[in-house]
């Protein structure tokens, strides 16, 4: 039945968190409580095995291959309800340790680094000779036995001595060592060892803060599902099964992943790319685009995709370009002559001649109608005044009326800032300046070259910078996605000190790609609905993650419920 189900409801499954390693406990759980395979009737109790246990270990005490084992408590609590028959004992009732010696000759040391740990055996022992014995080689260990590290069990280090290693095996004292006397199958112990009620119960038992260890009085008492013999190889035989169908699984997962990966960073090459053959880039952009919803499965590569729309839209790549649309030249010269005209009547401050711009030194080819400009070429441009330390002068925050932006609103507004961190109380506003709604600020201190557009009057501390675009703007919003694409080459100027800025005059120098006034509208206009797109793809992805999530609770828990096969 759940082999059944997996195949069913694997490709939806498989995008689930953790899908596969949830399937592989689930499986183990299965097992160690009775589900995974049919009981027979006719099988001999694990009431009978255990006396044939008993006899077994009474023989090799009698041998002196073993210690009399101590009597110990019968599992007064039971983790869960087992099959009728079947039977709860402490994990020492069921196996035995073969003791201690030191190496006299050459031997094959095991410790956990030769454990392959997922797979469930020896992999890379090292031959050591007597003289090149640690301290913590001292446990006899023979083919057929498991070996537990009881030292940070949590690693789950858990492995069949599968082989006759020669020379002769000996473990580290790290390791619990299992001898099922052929009566408990070494795979059937690894399954239970790994299975979750077993981790819940060793870590209730571990002691320790850096190297959390269970000692072997506790791991002696640990609670152990007895199965009857033949159906702990009927259980093997089907564990052994659907390992590989999750195997085979995770490869398909993998595979798919490993598809999409190289399309999309293929596909953000090419977008990204400094010289793209303008033919081959409309097909590949148009590619990109259009398939957005299926190339992106992960948060990581919406981020990417948007960087990479703004990315084009501030090199002219994003929408096509119109040659009826006035140059951004024309612009400027108004934009210039609003500036006189500010100056002469006193409302802005006589500006210094910035110097042009040489196309040598320009980032890239801009298209046809666009111009490079600076910040004070498109209007207001300044540091906020304000005192930015409440503890400084706690006074200016009590019962304030100004809303006042920090660096820290800034960055977290996302482009927009609708929310502020602190009212303002500096009378009349003396030594500050409310900027009005709409202002793009950008931070030059602590958090570098985030940026947003206020939503609301506010002032805010010299550690932003504020920019009110010229009245023959729209809105600020082109300048604010050109920020985010020249946020890494911002923060390049930071000095490496504890506290990271930049000056006004490293803002003032770099340069802006600027179109005609109606393409930066159609540049916004497609940015905005690409965004909008974006986002309703990572709330897809979280809706969908959280549907697949559920279905696999679901399915799981149906199974465990109603899957326990009939005696």
């Amino acid at each position: 039945m759940i082999a059944a189900q997996l195949l069913t409801h694997f490709d939806r499954l498989t995008d689930a968190r953790d899908a596969i390693p949830r399937l592989r406990r689930f499986i183990l759980d299965l097992a160690v409580r009775g589900k995974l395979v049919p009981q027979d009737p006719n099988d001999e109790p694990a009431s009978e095995l255990l006396k044939r246990i008993a006899a077994e270990k009474r023989q090799l005490v009698k041998a002196g291959e073993i210690r009399e084992p101590k009597r110990l408590p019968a599992v007064d609590a039971p983790p869960y309800p087992l099959p009728d028959l079947w039977s709860w004992q402490p994990i020492r009732e069921v196996t035995s340790d073969r003791g201690q010696c030191l190496p006299q000759t050459a031997f094959t040391y095991i410790d956990v680094t030769a454990i392959d740990k997922e797979q469930g055996f020896v992999a890379n022992p090292k031959v050591l000779h007597e003289n090149e014995a640690p301290n913590r080689a001292r446990k006899i260990v023979r083919k057929g036995d498991v070996v537990y590290s009881c030292v940070r069990p949590y690693l789950l280090n858990v492995a069949i001595i599968e082989d006759d290693f020669h020379p002769l095996p000996i473990a580290s004292t790290a390791f619990a060592i299992l001898n099922g006397h052929g009566f408990v199958l070494p795979r059937f112990q690894w399954i239970v060892l790994r299975s979750p009620f077993m981790i819940v119960s060793v870590e209730r038992a571990m002691r320790g803060q850096a190297y959390p260890a269970i000692n072997d009085t506790d791991f002696a008492r640990l609670p152990f599902p007895l199965p009857p013999l033949a159906e702990q190889h009927r259980i093997v035989a089907k564990v052994d099964e659907l390992m590989p169908l999750c195997d085979r699984l995770e490869a398909v997962r993998a595979e798919r992943e490993a598809t999409r990966n190289q399309m999309v960073t293929a596909s953000l090459a090419r977008l990204n790319a400094p010289d793209p053959d303008p033919a081959k880039f409309q097909i590949h952009a148009a590619f990109a685009l259009n398939n957005l919803t299926s190339l992106t499965t992960r948060p990581d590569q919406i981020k990417a995709f948007r960087q990479t729309i703004l990315n084009l839209a501030v090199r002219g790549k994003l929408v096509p370009q119109d040659p009826n649309d006035e140059p951004a030249s024309e612009l400027l010269k108004r934009i210039a002559k609003n500036r006189v005209a500010l100056e002469k009547n006193g409302s802005l401050k006589k500006s210094k001649p910035l110097p042009t711009v040489d196309a040598a030194d320009s980032p890239f080819d801009l298209p046809g109608g666009w111009a490079w400009v600076r910040f004070p070429e498109v209007g207001l441009f300044g540091r906020g005044k304000s005192k930015h330390r409440p503890r400084n002068d706690p006074a200016l925050y009590e019962d304030g009326t100004y809303p006042f932006i920090q660096t820290g609103d800034v960055a977290r507004s996302g482009g927009s800032i609708e929310t502020y961190s602190n009212p303002y109380n500096d009378v009349g506003l003396a030594q500050s300046a409310m900027w009005p709604t709409g202002t793009l600020c950008i931070t030059v201190a602590a958090n570098i070259a985030d940026s947003g557009i206020l939503k609301f009057d506010a002032c805010f501390p010299d550690s932003i910078v504020g920019l009110i675009v010229d009245d023959n703007f729209e809105d600020a919003r082109f300048f604010e996605y050109f920020l985010r694409t020249a946020k890494a080459d911002l923060h390049k100027f930071a000095p490496s000190t504890a506290q990271k800025n930049i000056n006004l005059g490293i803002l003032t120098e770099i340069l802006i790609p600027l179109p005609p006034l109606a393409e930066q509208h159609r540049i916004v206009a497609k940015v905005d609905a690409l965004m909008t797109l974006c986002d309703r793809l990572e709330t897809s992805l979280t809706t969908d993650g959280e549907m697949r999530t559920r279905l696999m609770e679901t399915l799981l828990h149906e199974t465990s419920a109603t899957d326990r096969p009939a005696t």
